[in-house]
């Protein structure tokens, strides 16, 4: 086995990893070190990948079963765990443009997510990262008691409900999280809420909590936290859903940008 290099992206999350085909199948040893530079960076980067559809899963499965998205369209017959990501000229809406952690509406939201993408623009379509540790630790200490006491709706018919059409077993999922949430391999704790899927905290009235949830938003989205990834053809980017959140930039219209993801199962928040 060759060494894994480690390259950090910012000083806040993100790693570009090398040293590893994803196209065959890793050891122990290997999977073991990914999932480490995972734990210590939230989200990590392979370029010059070159993966079948079912490398694609068996690299997921690695790290846990994969999960069947709720409600989207099934694009790939056969494969019902990978999700099809694709812009084009007749795109009005990519998917992901709002800040978001991958589907937390779930009672057990997804532990990561797999992308890998097989075509993109020349320019734009960069996915930006951001570190909820951070978020949450750079709050002051009244701000982090208060949140530490809350939990919080995350609702999903508003964001599934246009991807749905055609499937008779569409669910529009929803749960009660903790605002902030502990990682349950790192210890950490770090702010679990998304513009995305958290629509309001279950124990304020409701101008109350939408005041605190759009801070709350506005800081998590802060660019000190941040890394923001250039798309190439045959990258990988595999984030931890449970302490990062990411945002897709469409700002490459009408070029193409077509990818497969899967997601791996987690746990209920605590």
């Amino acid at each position: 086995m060759s060494a894994i290099g480690i390259s950090r992206v910012t000083p806040a999350i993100g790693a570009v990893i090398s040293g590893v085909d994803l196209s065959r199948p890793l050891g122990n040893s290997e999977a073991s070190a990914l999932h480490d530079a995972l734990m210590a960076h939230q989200v990590i980067f392979f370029r010059d990948q070159r993966m079948s559809v079912e490398q694609h899963k068996a690299f997921g499965r690695l790290f846990g079963d994969l999960l069947v998205h709720p409600a989207a369209k099934a694009e790939l017959e056969g494969h019902p765990e990978i999700r099809v990501v694709h812009a084009d000229e007749k795109t009005k809406v990519a998917t992901g443009e709002v800040w978001h952690s991958d589907m937390s509406c779930e009672a057990e939201p997804p532990m990561g997510s797999v992308l890998y993408l097989h075509e993109g623009p020349e320019s734009g379509g960069d996915t930006q990262f951001a570190n909820m540790y951070v978020a949450y630790e750079s709050l002051s200490e009244p701000m982090k008691r208060l949140c530490e006491g809350l939990t919080a709706m995350h609702s999903s018919a508003h964001v599934y409900s246009k991807d749905a059409y055609g499937r008779s077993d569409k669910r529009f999922p929803e749960a009660v999280h903790p605002v902030v949430r502990t990682h349950p391999v790192t210890g950490r704790k770090c702010l679990f809420v998304n513009r995305g899927f958290t629509t309001r905290i279950m124990e304020l009235g409701k101008s109350e909590s939408d005041a605190l949830l759009d801070m709350l938003f506005r800081h998590a989205e802060t660019p000190e936290f941040q890394c923001r990834f250039r798309w190439q053809k045959h990258s990988v980017a595999f984030w931890d859903n449970r302490c990062a959140m990411h945002r897709a930039t469409f700002d490459y219209h009408p070029a193409v940008r077509h990818g497969h993801r899967v997601t791996i199962r987690g746990d209920r928040p605590f």
